[in-house]
């Protein structure tokens, strides 16, 4: 039998999070309708008048001040809030408005054309991608914002497969035309070519750069402008203008074109459309507006196109239209149906998505109510962690307030206040008893689609299955037949440090702290270094763990010392090695025997972060699921620390040729075993480092490329690609993290501040002999 495990690296509370296994739900099962359910008419119609939306972009394209306009316009803010000036709503914490940058994903609802939008305002720094996941996790639909000078930037790619992975429908904007270099084409381009999505095109711009003052709208064949160079003008009024030939015979002509070549691009996606088409004969204008909205509602949500906006959040244009876009195109939560909510029917069944700690409510914990409704003082049965918990006080985010409810319908985001056990990424349910009738409903289910048996032979006479934890109340896991939500898949950490406490007397609430920010970060991980006894904090970047440290002394007073980054490693075999190991002790007067036989091979390029494949000769039965599962553990204990410098171990086979144990041994005998034997044998199989490798992409003017390349060069860079954009150049890279400490800081003083850089994790590539030999004399002290 084979088993295909995506190893992960175990740390302390890692366990907090729900990994994903083959009998979880992802919100990737989607099916969207244009046409709404007749039964529950009064929850129907709430839903149907309801968005659950995300803002998504890369760093400074303008997401949080288009979501400061959105506010304003709707009339929940009175002001409008500014990045720079610090004022925002949505950007609360201290951290967010020092920098100027989103940290966390901030919730909040808001009324707009006689619905409800429930938005999620999501960071652009590569270092919080976990909220980016975690937001889109449980989202409908969304807002992709680009700037019109930059076009597709490396968050943006990022973001935009993220939303790919959870089926979301999208819309994007086209932010700052006003900025010095926006260009709409040349924008609507890199979408196409950089994301391979087919635009929409439902507006062209009245003006570009400092002449921008409003759009074409092409459905309703308007303009829409606002007051040009008026800085006392919040952009709440604007003007709707009909064109035709004899106001402006340019504008006309353009306009016309444009408009029809989005109805054969809906043609092409849309049978109603292309019929519409046909009747028409070259006669777009007799096809009415209220068809194309229709239309574009329909490839929106099947995602077969992106409509496209444009507008300046910054100088307050263009930001309505696209409000009315969302109420119009993008899904409500009964325009989509869910796999699993089959099983559950009318029952509770909603998702915790977010938690975090506020000074005076303590524990707050998000979740996205999938059906059902959600009571305040009822109690609620957390499937992962097979407990029951009361709902003390229910609440409906506003940013950093909250507003107290009595329920929570399905469809919306609620926050409930108090609970101790639930986690990122638990299934919570109305109670024990309804879980049952769900386990029974998907039982029926599969023995209906015969998907009972999900072992089958491979070609090879190996058998091969996804790996999964069986043991329900270790780790989060639950049960195959248990029908749970996905959890999140969190990236593994890149950079490392020492933390510790001022004073011993401190230790513990340092230890309270990191566990209370771990809860609320998945992607922050803390493990204890046995050799040293030290405390190690992970994260994914240096700002990521540069605002941990500051949330430490700020929110917990605790004046904790980081040590120096470093960089996480992983290690790697580069020969094929077979080991036989017996374990025989006699313990407690009860005699343990067992003996394993394994084979070890690298498995190099695979693609996969962190990749372990562990294959069985003959079927699972031969051995016992128990012995197996045994196994499985040992093995992937081993590969927690490699036999070079102790860092996790990749890209490997391990074939397990033969197992015998003698009645009455235990299964920690077992793993232990299966441990000492893969340790052995990595030991032989020449270890190598790989190094993470980094996706840099820096713009800077033409001037100062010469110098930027040069220190490319210095830090072991391969540039990949040098291209134009109007005036600056935009160097792509890959780069060995190792290099890029203070990056940012020495590329600013490089170029005088003119440039910008962005980058994210590319691959692992192995270290050259002379550069492992580096870093294992730094990190072993030799």
């Amino acid at each position: 039998m084979r088993f295909c495990v995506k190893y992960r690296h175990c740390v302390a509370l890692q366990s907090l999070v729900t990994q994903r296994s083959q009998f979880s739900w992802f919100v990737t099962s989607r099916l969207y309708s244009t046409q709404h359910k007749k039964n529950g008419q009064e929850n129907s119609k709430s839903q149907h008048e309801t968005r659950n939306i995300g803002i998504m972009a890369h760093i400074d394209a303008g997401k949080t001040t288009t979501t400061e306009r959105m506010l304003y316009y709707s009339g929940f803010s009175k002001h409008l809030g500014d990045v720079d000036h610090g004022d925002t709503v949505m950007d609360y914490m201290v951290q967010e408005r020092n920098r100027g940058i989103t940290i966390t994903s901030a919730a909040i609802s808001f009324p707009w054309q006689q619905q409800r939008i429930n938005l999620i305002d999501t960071p652009g720094h590569v270092d919080f991608t976990i909220e980016v996941e975690r937001a889109l996790r449980v989202l409908d639909g969304a807002v992709a914002v680009f700037d019109a000078s930059k076009g597709v930037q490396a968050q943006s790619l990022t973001v935009w497969r993220q939303a790919d992975r959870y089926n979301i429908p999208r819309i994007a904007f086209l932010n700052k035309m006003d900025k010095y270099g926006a260009d709409f084409h040349f924008a609507v381009n890199t979408i196409k070519e950089k994301l391979h999505a087919k635009p929409l095109l439902l507006q062209l711009p009245l003006g570009q750069q400092q002449d921008f003052h409003g759009v074409a709208d092409l459905v309703s064949m308007e303009t829409v402008t606002w007051k040009p160079n008026d800085k006392s003008d919040d952009g709440s009024k604007f003007i709707r203008t009909a064109v035709d030939s004899s106001s402006d015979e340019d504008l006309h002509a353009m306009m016309v074109a444009a408009r029809e070549d989005l109805i054969e691009q809906l043609g092409d996606a849309d049978d109603k459309m292309a019929e519409l088409v046909l009747q028409a004969d070259g006669n777009y204008s007799t096809i009415s507006q209220e068809e194309i909205h229709r239309s574009i509602r329909k490839v929106t949500l099947s995602q077969q196109a992106v409509p496209i906006l444009c507008g300046s959040s910054l100088k307050n244009k263009g930001v309505q239209p696209l409000m009315d876009a969302i109420s119009m195109y993008l899904p409500a939560p009964d325009d989509l149906t869910y796999e699993f909510m089959q099983y559950y029917g009318k029952e509770l069944c909603a998702l915790a998505f977010k938690i975090i700690h506020d000074k005076h409510r303590g524990a707050l914990t998000f979740l996205r109510v999938y059906s059902g409704t959600l009571t305040a003082g009822a109690k609620i049965y957390n499937v992962n962690r097979d407990s029951m918990e009361p709902v003390t006080r229910l609440m409906i985010a506003y940013a950093d307030d909250f507003k107290e409810v009595q329920s929570v319908s399905a469809g919306n985001i609620a926050v409930i206040m108090g609970l101790k056990q639930s986690v990122t990424g638990d299934t919570i349910v109305g109670s024990k008893s309804a879980l049952e009738v769900a386990k029974r409903a998907r039982r029926k289910h599969m023995k209906e689609e015969h998907l009972l048996d999900n072992t089958k032979k491979t070609k090879d006479g190996k058998h091969k299955q996804r790996h999964r934890n069986k043991h329900k109340h270790k780790q989060g896991e639950v049960d195959s037949d248990v029908p749970v939500l996905a959890g999140l898949d969190v990236p593994e950490p890149v950079f490392f440090c020492t933390i510790e406490a001022p004073s011993i007397s401190q230790q513990k609430a340092l230890d309270n702290a990191l566990a209370c920010l771990m809860r609320e970060d998945p992607s922050l991980q803390v493990r204890l270094d046995e050799d040293t006894g030290q405390t190690i904090l992970q994260g994914m970047g240096e700002l990521h763990l540069d605002i941990i440290c500051d949330r430490i002394k700020n929110e917990y007073g605790i004046d904790a010392e980081l040590g120096p980054l470093q960089v996480s490693y992983r290690e790697t075999i580069t020969q094929s090695v077979r080991e036989t190991m017996t374990l025989d002790r006699t313990i407690g007067g009860k005699h343990h025997h067992v003996t394993v036989d394994l084979e070890i091979e690298p498995s190099p390029d695979t693609g996969i972060p962190e990749h372990v494949v562990v294959s069985l000769d003959q079927p699972e039965q031969s051995y016992g699921s128990e012995m197996i599962e045994a196994i499985q553990t040992g093995v992937l204990s081993a590969c927690t620390q490699g036999p070079l410098i102790g860092f996790p171990v990749m890209d490997m086979d391990i074939q397990l040729h033969n197992f015998t144990t003698a009645p009455g041994t235990s299964a920690a005998m077992v793993s232990a075993c299966a441990s000492q034997c893969l340790q052995k044998a990595m030991m032989s199989a020449g270890v190598r480092l790989l190094q993470p490798m980094m996706h840099l992409e820096i713009t800077t003017d033409a001037e100062r490329l010469h110098s930027v390349l040069g220190d490319l060069s210095r830090r072991r860079g391969h540039v990949q690609d040098v291209q134009n954009r109007l005036d600056s150049r935009v160097v792509i890279a890959n780069t060995p993290l190792a290099a890029m400490m203070g990056y940012a800081t020495a590329l600013r003083t490089l170029t005088s501040g003119t440039a910008m850089c962005s980058l994210h994790l590319s691959h692992y590539e192995m270290m050259s002999a002379d550069e492992q030999k580096k870093v294992v004399n730094k990190m072993t002290g030799l």
